[in-house]
């Protein structure tokens, strides 16, 4: 069974299946639908919740076991698998082929993927999911449907616009679901209920004062790291979600890591930028710290990103604050003399 991200809310009106899988590019709309999913495990008295995190040296055996046991005190139970690579390898996919056909209604299961290309939508182990249960693909919102997408965002927080405007904005956030997302919360809190016009949008996101996730990245690329330090004291201040600062260096380092492989393999700089899907003002940027990193040092600053994320979720313990300040001073630093 296939829902859009639309649809999720009424499916669950009716009920929860025994399994859910989330795949695409739009990470924004894939943390959301997963939110949805687990409120109303939540709601239905799912209490006991697990998450299982595909990494080097996670045994799937994990996932067996984790829907065979419940506490004492729970008699239902929410697992989530989450695949970051989107590739479970061969072990992985058989166990995913035999979960699937052991579910039960005591367990929902929510599987979170990236986008998948056609070989792994072919795969046996995606397919067995597809079969068994609820796929939700959280594909991107196209430049030119975005001015619609922000138009019922600001409908929910009882605001509107004129279309120039929501067209103004969709070209701002350049097609960034997180950026509209997080210009959309931004509205909300400087504007009341009501129509917005043109000057207070514009005036709102062009007030470049306000820190923001992007310009922290930006610091970080460009290799400073006082500045850096500044902002993201500011977003501290601001009480931004950590979560949200993570997903912005995270994409960054990722990108600078797949640059940088296939430079180091005679590659292209534009196809390597092209491939790593870095667009607009980011890619001078990227191409620039390339200089500055290599491989392995992406490498390692993405295993250290991971660890904060299970800082993040409790799972590991540490000063989410100070583990970003570390992250990103390290590799604004790299390279410097």
């Amino acid at each position: 069974m296939k829902l859009s991200v639309e649809d999720l809310p009424r499916h669950l009106a009716k009920g929860l299946a025994p399994l859910y899988v989330i795949h695409g590019e739009a990470l924004l709309l894939s943390i959301e639908a997963a939110d949805t999913i687990r409120e109303a495990a939540r709601a239905a008295g799912y209490d006991e919740r697990e998450v299982l995190i595909v990494e080097q040296g996670f045994k799937w055996s994990e996932l067996r076991n984790s829907a065979q046991s419940l506490s004492l005190f729970s008699s239902r139970k929410l697992v989530e698998l989450r695949i970051p690579t989107g590739k479970p390898g061969v072990e992985g996919a058989q166990a995913i082929q035999d979960y699937c056909g052991q579910l039960n209604s005591d367990t929902v299961t929510v599987v979170t993927l990236p986008k998948l290309d056609k070989t792994g939508q072919n795969s046996k182990w995606f397919t067995a999911l597809a079969e068994h249960g609820v796929v939700i693909a959280t594909e991107g919102i196209a430049l030119n449907a975005l001015p619609e997408w922000i138009a019922g965002r600001l409908q929910r927080q009882g605001q509107s616009a004129d279309m120039d405007t929501l067209r103004f904005l969709a070209e701002r956030v350049e097609g960034n679901l997180l950026a509209a997302f997080q210009e959309i919360q931004k509205l909300a809190l400087l504007f009341p209920a009501g129509a917005l016009s043109f000057e207070q949008v514009k005036d709102a996101v062009m007030d470049v004062a306000r820190y923001d996730v992007f310009k922290l990245s930006e610091a970080m690329l460009a290799g400073d790291a006082a500045r850096y330090a500044r902002i993201l004291d500011g977003l501290r201040a601001e009480g931004e979600a950590t979560v949200l600062i993570l997903w912005a260096l995270a994409e960054d380092i990722r990108a600078l890591a797949k640059v940088s492989r296939a430079m180091q393999g005679g590659g292209n700089m534009a196809s390597a930028l092209r491939d790593a899907r870095v667009w607009g003002v980011r890619q001078k940027l990227v191409e620039r710290a390339v200089r500055r990193f290599k491989p392995v040092i992406a490498e390692r600053a993405l295993r250290q990103a991971a660890h904060i994320d299970k800082v993040i979720k409790g799972l590991h313990n540490g000063d989410v604050w100070s583990e970003l300040l570390q992250l990103g001073v390290r590799c604004a630093r790299v390279g410097a003399a």
